[in-house]
């Protein structure tokens, strides 16, 4: 694992993932933990930004977190999962490239301010919340990962996690972080069951823990196409809400068989919501079963592995970082 190029990704722990979250990250962690020496950390204190008012969630939510990735199929034996709080030394570089970065840099941030409008509700007006792409970007140059694996809304984080390594850098007269590139990960559109964007806070997810008897009526209430308000009526494959998730999770063979039978109504709805629960049975049973076998002791030792392994690099950064700007005392 050591020889390989390195990447580095994370995920917030606010609850259990829902489907949206494996086709649009963790499918492909699947395949980079089998090309590159993957760290892939929960990231607590950048929950705090927001859950601040009410933290003791954050830690239950934690050992879910990890047990839904192992689940999903990552493999602590390929890559190296770890917890942000555990590893101190982030703390401090993160106050120290803080005295680097500009307030503007943070305040034109395009996330930011749409992360206070969706998060109304919160109070944001806080320390934390502005400087916590500063947090990011140390998380990404603790570890002078090759790539960042990332979304295109992402893309001016990264942006800053350069710009802040360019002026560390220059500043100090050094090459110590070298400049991360992007790895765009195309996302694939999985609407949530009522249409809108998949969100637990919508209500319209379905969970990768969830038991498949509480997904059944899920499934039987999603939205199709408006225009078939009859069997006889014939469909549009593009506009109903159920064939993403075909294109997904059905046998590839199955799909002319869905389209002819929506375009020529002699598919009706509840025979296609009626497939589509099989292919949901088929993909997330392996996954409950994984889950199952993933113990609260088990998520502990791969916690205090990869975070044994995530220290150890972190260390030596630091023990650099402090050279570099005269504070190795």
């Amino acid at each position: 694992m050591s020889e390989k190029q390195r990447i580095l990704s994370g995920m917030r722990p606010t609850g259990p993932l829902h489907l949206g979250h494996y086709f649009g990250v963790i499918d492909n962690w699947l395949r980079l933990q089998e090309e590159y020496d993957c760290f892939f950390f929960v990231a607590d204190w950048h929950a705090l930004t927001s859950e601040y008012a009410d933290p003791t969630r954050i830690k239950g939510f934690i050992p879910g977190l990890v047990k839904d990735w192992v689940a999903a199929g990552l493999d602590p034996e390929k890559c190296s999962i770890f917890q942000q709080s555990q590893i101190k030394e982030h703390a401090e570089l993160n106050l120290i490239l803080s005295m680097y970065t500009p307030l503007g840099w943070l305040e034109r941030c395009p996330t930011y301010k749409d992360q206070k409008e969706q998060l109304s509700q919160k109070d944001l007006n806080t320390h934390g919340f502005l400087g916590y792409p500063v947090l990011m970007s140390v998380d990404i140059l603790m570890y002078k990962p090759l790539a960042v694996p990332v979304g295109k809304d992402q893309l001016p984080h990264l942006e800053l996690t350069r710009e802040i390594a360019r002026r560390f850098n220059h500043l100090n007269n050094t090459d110590l972080f070298p400049e991360p590139a992007d790895m765009l990960t195309e996302e694939p559109v999985l609407p949530g069951l009522d249409g809108r964007k998949m969100s637990k806070s919508y209500g319209n997810s379905i969970m990768l823990s969830e038991p498949l008897d509480e997904i059944m009526p899920k499934v039987r209430g999603m939205k199709t196409d408006e225009n078939r308000l009859r069997k006889s009526d014939p469909g549009d494959p593009d506009v109903c809400n159920l064939f993403p998730y075909h294109r997904l999770m059905t046998d590839k063979a199955r799909l002319p068989e869905i389209i002819k039978g929506c375009k020529d109504a002699s598919w009706g709805c509840v025979d296609c919501k009626k497939l589509l629960m099989e292919s949901l049975e088929r993909f997330l049973t392996p996954l409950h079963e994984r889950r199952a076998a993933c113990t609260d002791e088990k998520v502990r030792e791969i916690l205090e592995a990869g975070n044994a392994r995530a220290r150890s690099y972190a260390e030596k950064t630091m023990e650099e970082v402090r050279k570099v700007i005269n504070f190795d005392f």
